[in-house]
């Protein structure tokens, strides 16, 4: 993408977190190490359920002295909610940010831009709020946390066209990076069947979470059996949730799509078997690809 272009993300919002006790509080709860976090540092995390299950995505930036949650617009005062349920004494607070819009920052220079470092999760205040490179994968550019009235104003000051939401969402499908509960199932996915390990959303060093039991186990026997992946998609395009076959084996399940693209949560033996080609989803035919990022076990 030549052009520098910015998208506003109406699907995320933004929840505060604030107290002397935010970090560790944060430390117990989420899949991503909280002491990485910085003023110049932003990272990517899930909150899971006790039994290792995905609830929520979370990209969490420093702003003074508060945590900014960059999280799904339409489940954000659960998240809130589910946030306060474990509070208890902690010295926190929890609250949804007023006119703190989420924007997708695209394009050529983009980060220089912003005055950002070019690396995933460089961060840096930004005209009264945080821009940081995507912490996931730095290809996708970066995303800036503004005030909803000004943050428009502010990025075509910089340069910066508007653009619509498909432009983002191509890009990121083609990239094959999920959105939230779009392409994770809640209550269900496993956080290493969607790329979290290789998109720097999970840190098995940190120390114990709500639900690291499960991820750890995943991980160190070898249990990933699916995994996230694009799919160009040819015909009518498939619901979310829409089972996908090889032939007469089921193959996996279609999230996410944007136009002729998509993402897939595919069965590791099945793709081994077509390459990727040949699956079908109603009356669509698919072929899914690997990402460029992605580590799969040997042999897949």
């Amino acid at each position: 993408m030549a052009g520098k272009v910015f998208v506003r993300l109406d699907q995320r919002a933004v929840i505060e977190v604030g107290g002397e006790e935010r970090r560790s509080f944060l430390q117990g709860l989420v899949s991503n190490d909280m002491n990485k976090v910085a003023p110049d540092r932003a990272v990517h995390a899930a909150f899971l359920t006790p039994q290792g299950k995905f609830l929520f995505d979370l990209f969490v930036v420093e702003r003074g002295d508060v945590f900014w949650l960059d999280v799904e617009a339409g489940r954000a005062e659960e998240f809130r909610k589910k946030l306060s349920m474990y509070k208890l004494r902690a010295k926190v607070t929890v609250a949804l940010a007023g006119n703190v819009a989420v924007f997708a920052v695209m394009g050529e220079g983009a980060a220089d831009g912003l005055s950002v470092g070019k690396e995933a999760g460089s961060a840096e205040e930004f005209a009264g709020g945080v821009a940081f490179v995507d912490p996931r994968l730095a290809e996708i550019g970066l995303r800036a946390l503004l005030s909803e009235d000004g943050g428009p104003r502010v990025l075509e000051a910089n340069d910066f066209a508007p653009a619509g939401f498909a432009v983002w969402d191509e890009a990121r499908i083609r990239l094959g990076l999920p959105d939230g509960g779009r392409d994770l199932a809640v209550d269900k996915a496993l956080l290493l069947e969607n790329g979290f390990e290789e998109l720097n959303g999970v840190d098995f060093q940190k120390g114990c979470y709500m639900g690291q039991e499960l991820t750890a186990r995943t991980k160190y026997r070898g249990l990933v059996r699916k995994r996230l992946m694009p799919v160009e998609i040819n015909g009518p395009t498939p619901e979310p949730g829409a089972e996908i076959r090889l032939g007469e084996a089921e193959a996996g399940e279609m999230r996410s799509a944007c136009g002729s693209v998509g993402l897939a949560l595919i069965r590791l033996d099945q793709f081994k078997a077509s390459g990727g080609v040949g699956l079908t989803c109603g009356s669509a035919t698919l072929h899914a690809a690997k990402p460029k990022w992605a580590v799969f076990p040997e042999g897949e």
